[in-house]
């Protein structure tokens, strides 16, 4: 299905007034207000392939209604979400979940509703039917090379793949690691590991980057091969210009400071790109800025600060991504919720007083730069982020009309209730 531009025009029309009367008040407080809505409307946030339907735990899993059962219908939904929202214009696969069978049907296909292909996904934390050897004890860091360079393979092949989509990045996350004490030997893991990587590495085209992912724990709860930030950085440094740090949100230990982490990366010229979630307690892949907003919003203060010192465009000089499993929510409306809450960090970022807030550092004024950044925190930035949707062609309210046009409704008379998307 399509959301038709007379239904958001009608949507709109009753949520004009509204939104001019809190816009002309934002106008008025804000000095250059049409910059930052154009900054907003040129960010765009990849969606992930396998968030599309019901996720799970180790306990369960509980399938939502019309769930998209194919790489198709994955586009469509996604299409969806982007003519609500105007900030979802890419999707990120994830292989062998979402294998095209026609790259052209698909590239036309996504074209249609205005979608690119993000970063490619490889899987070497699941064993697949047709595959020859287990990954039960490591992929790349295996002490079996038969097993090594089958997953140097499934990546290489998901390289060809991305770039017959016009994907430009291969994201890279290992469950590698060990659960007991002298079950692996480490300095022997990460040896293995980044010599699988630079095989990988080798088979990058030219324009391309890799993302190396790194976890603190799961499903490994010993050791972790790539375990933190700085094995990330490590394995991305010692690899070439082409390598890169990603940074998932939910991939830290408790109360780590992931602001810090992020500007010192980007110093180094090594961030990539984000997963972005929230978590309580864990890898939690609860929705973006549900339960820690003023971390997200930190986090932006150092990206927009770290970004402009080095001249970076904020739209494409990182890649931006979800990665979020929705265990009791619909999965469209929670990815419309972090959508909304990257954007609303993202534009109150870009509210900060950056001259004042450095003057106030070099007077060590530590109440004031409190004040600077819990002001730009605290404004209310839904009219600004609301008008650069609108100007776009999207919707005022997106969740409001996604359950007015009853979308899920919608989706579940076409493919039905009893249905079970593709990967997690």
């Amino acid at each position: 299905m399509r959301i038709e531009k007379d239904q958001i025009e009608a949507h709109n029309e009753l949520a004009a007034v509204k939104h001019k009367r809190k816009f002309a008040f934002m106008s008025e407080e804000i000095e250059g207000l049409e910059g930052i809505i154009e900054k907003l409307i040129k960010f765009q946030i990849a969606i992930p392939s396998w968030a599309l339907g019901t996720g799970g735990t180790r306990f369960g899993r509980f399938s939502g209604g019309g769930e998209p059962g194919n790489l198709e219908e994955k586009i469509q939904d996604i299409g969806l979400l982007h003519a609500l929202n105007r900030s979802s214009g890419a999707i990120s696969l994830h292989i062998p979940w979402d294998i095209p069978t026609d790259y052209d049907a698909i590239k036309s296909l996504a074209s249609s509703y205005d979608l690119k292909f993000d970063a490619m996904n490889s899987n070497t934390f699941q064993d697949q039917a047709d595959q020859a050897y287990s990954y039960k004890f490591g992929s790349l860091q295996h002490v079996d090379k038969g097993v090594r360079q089958q997953a140097i393979d499934h990546n290489i092949e998901v390289i060809r793949q991305g770039v017959a989509l016009g994907s430009s990045a291969l994201t890279v996350w290992l469950a590698d690691g060990s659960c007991f004490p002298g079950q692996l030997n480490f300095r022997g893991a990460f040896q293995n590991t980044l010599e699988s990587l630079e095989e990988i590495y080798a088979a990058l085209p030219d324009e391309w980057k890799i993302f190396v992912e790194y976890k603190a724990f799961e499903p490994n709860f010993y050791s972790t091969t790539v375990g933190d930030w700085g094995q990330s950085l490590l394995y991305a440094t010692k690899l070439g210009p082409k390598a890169y740090t990603l940074v998932d949100l939910g991939h830290h230990l408790p109360n780590a400071n992931i602001e810090q982490i992020v500007s010192l990366l980007l110093m180094e010229g090594k961030l990539g790109g984000f997963h972005f979630n929230d978590s309580k307690y864990g890898d939690d892949d609860l929705t973006a800025g549900s339960m820690k907003p003023y971390q997200l919003f930190l986090i932006f203060n150092e990206l927009v600060e770290g970004m402009d010192a080095k001249g970076m465009d904020h739209a494409t000089g990182l890649g931006w991504m979800i990665d979020a499993s929705h265990n009791v929510k619909d999965p469209l409306e929670d990815l419309i919720q972090s959508v909304e809450a990257i954007m609303l960090a993202y534009t109150q970022a870009l509210l900060i007083d950056r001259k004042a807030l450095l003057a106030a550092q070099q007077e060590n004024d530590v109440a004031k730069c409190q004040e600077i950044l819990q002001d730009a925190f605290r404004t209310d930035a839904r009219a600004i982020v609301q008008e650069a949707r609108l100007r776009t062609g999207g919707a005022a309210n997106p969740i409001q009309l996604f359950r007015e046009l009853k979308i899920r409704e919608k989706l579940i008379g076409s493919r039905g209730l009893k249905t079970v998307a593709t990967g997690l």
